[in-house]
């Protein structure tokens, strides 16, 4: 009997550069033996429906479309509670997950490695009960960096254009957030950025080193921006982001654990994925330890 996979398609993503090459992608599952079953997404949430009603049909389910789609599928996938394998085939404008794996940009070749791959595991985030698979983040530039244009997303030089871009300090809107961890750490102050992650690129704008990031070791990546005084301090801490040199906490934090309570105004907004989160007074985060299985060619590290 043949083997089946559920190709879940985000049409409108990226350039939609999915669509042109849709005939390629179902030819390389159909070579590889399987029968393929494709699903377009037409508005939020489709996804997450998608991969919760039909997980337990298939032997793999494909996400194509960009780090939102993804977010849903995988959330899909945990809802249904059966460990059906998951591909991603990136075609978003941004796939920050993607790039932390070096999964192929050409979506053709990206089919080609999940055919060829394993399972291999990795975590995924839990916000107050909603799955998001690398990023849940807030403050003042969050929502900028996801509508920049691609074409300026160019890792630091993005963040230095949103950073250096503000022409006055009070500009900046700060959040006013504390966090404690599950090892006792606490902080407490206004941040104009903040993210707990669990990848190697954050909206495209910060690229971590390899040495601060491990995607499947059940702790997730702490990075607090501080409130700048002034252009000298807003400066510095450009710097810091640039080097990665996070030893001076006053103005940056990054530190790493397993789980988080927040509690702020619950007027400021989150991003999990790229996508909207609304917020709230008090947030639990979490790393959900091995929670998914994602067929890829190799595991990058």
């Amino acid at each position: 009997m043949k083997r089946k996979v559920l190709l879940i398609v985000n049409p409108c993503s990226g350039q939609m550069k999915v669509n042109k090459m849709l005939t390629e992608i179902v030819d390389v599952f159909t070579k590889a033996g399987f029968m393929t079953t494709v699903l377009t997404t037409t508005r939020l949430g489709d996804a997450t429906e998608y991969a919760k009603e039909y997980s337990k049909q298939f032997d793999l389910i494909v996400c194509a479309g960009g780090d939102g789609t993804f977010n849903e599928t995988v959330a899909g996938v945990i809802k249904s509670g059966v460990r059906t394998p998951i591909g991603y085939i990136p075609c978003g404008s941004t796939n920050d997950f993607a790039q932390s794996l070096g999964l192929s940009k050409n979506v053709v070749q990206a089919a080609k490695d999940i055919v060829s791959g394993y399972p291999i595991t990795f975590d995924v985030g839990d916000f107050n009960g909603r799955p998001f698979t690398y990023v849940a983040s807030f403050g003042a530039v969050t929502s900028v960096s996801y509508e920049t244009p691609q074409n300026v997303k160019n890792a630091l030089g993005h963040l230095a254009y949103i950073l250096g871009g503000i022409n006055s300090i009070p500009s900046i809107r700060a959040t006013n957030i504390r966090i404690e961890t599950s090892s006792g750490k606490v902080f407490d102050g206004d941040y104009i950025f903040g993210a707990i992650s669990n990848s190697k690129s954050i909206a495209g704008i910060l690229t971590l080193s390899d040495k601060f990031v491990d995607m499947a070791d059940g702790k997730f990546e702490l990075l607090l921006v501080k409130m700048p005084m002034d252009m000298i301090e807003l400066g510095e801490i450009i710097s810091i982001l640039s080097t990665q040199n996070f030893n001076n906490d006053s103005l940056v934090t990054f530190v790493n654990d397993s789980e988080f309570k927040i509690t702020t105004s619950g007027e400021n907004n989150w991003t999990l994925d790229g996508e909207y989160q609304q917020g709230c007074e008090e947030i639990f985060i979490k790393n959900q330890h091995n929670a998914i299985d994602l067929v890829m060619k190799k595991r990058q590290k």
